[in-house]
């Protein structure tokens, strides 16, 4: 089978003004000689318009951190996918641990969402990963298997889908797992799509999240089953950003 194309995909979270618009720019300028990786960037909300504009024309796709699963309706403050699809948007992020500790999102919910992005014409982003305590109890590759199955609908048996594997205990820790953690991780996700999804499934990029660094990306890039990388704080700087998709390509 033919080696999936990396993706790396910055995540924003709740960071940025106007003021961060520079370092789009930077990124934009930066990835001309990336042709071998794709890139996404996932603003806020309230930068998205802006942040599309600097995209565009650009090999950079513009994502969602999250979207509503209903296309409209009386949902004060949420967006739905087709309004991602409206800005320009390819690619939505659902079930990131944050969602799912801070607003109590629950796989089901998650996989509403990521069938919605499907029903947009998105790509969905569907995070998955254990907490401190799974990891420690031994746990770590059962709870990933009952997040895969209950958090992917049907719809997202795609190729296009992307599914993320982020241990909660490494966002924002500066702490991350060995590579061979990683590796069997990864390795048990691919054998999972395969089985589900079969050769749809096989061509899912599975992307590696948790405190992605220059300094580390390399050797997490290089490790089988990785398929680039969902980054959160380094994305907010151009110089990191492209220094970890330099290591994707």
């Amino acid at each position: 089978m033919a080696e999936r194309r990396k993706l790396v995909a910055g995540n924003w979270k709740m960071n940025g003004l106007r003021s961060a618009l520079p370092e789009v720019q930077a990124i934009v300028a930066g990835a001309r000689g990336l042709g071998q990786v794709d890139l996404a960037i996932c603003p806020p909300s309230t930068l998205s318009p802006m942040v599309g504009e600097v995209l565009l024309g650009s090999p950079i796709a513009l994502g969602g951190q999250d979207c509503h699963a209903s296309a409209n309706g009386a949902f004060t403050g949420d967006v739905s996918a087709e309004m991602w699809a409206d800005l320009g948007a390819r690619f939505v992020i659902v079930g990131h641990s944050e969602r799912r500790q801070y607003h109590a999102e629950t796989d089901a919910i998650v996989a509403a969402k990521a069938a919605a992005a499907c029903r947009a014409g998105l790509s969905p982003i569907i995070c998955v990963g254990e907490s401190l305590a799974e990891r420690d109890a031994g746990d770590t590759l059962s709870v990933i298997a009952g997040q895969l199955a209950r958090s992917i609908p049907d719809e997202a048996g795609r190729p296009d889908t992307v599914i993320a594997y982020e241990p909660v205990w490494a966002i924002g820790t500066g702490r991350t797992p060995t590579l061979a953690q990683v590796e069997e991780v990864h390795q048990a996700i691919g054998r999972a799509l395969d089985a589900r999804f079969g050769a749809a499934g096989r061509q899912i990029r599975v992307l590696y999240g948790g405190s992605v660094k220059p300094d580390n990306a390399a050797q997490l890039m290089a490790v089988p089953g990785v398929d680039g990388a969902l980054v959160g704080g380094a994305s907010l700087k151009a110089a990191d950003f492209l220094a970890i998709a330099q290591a994707c390509a």
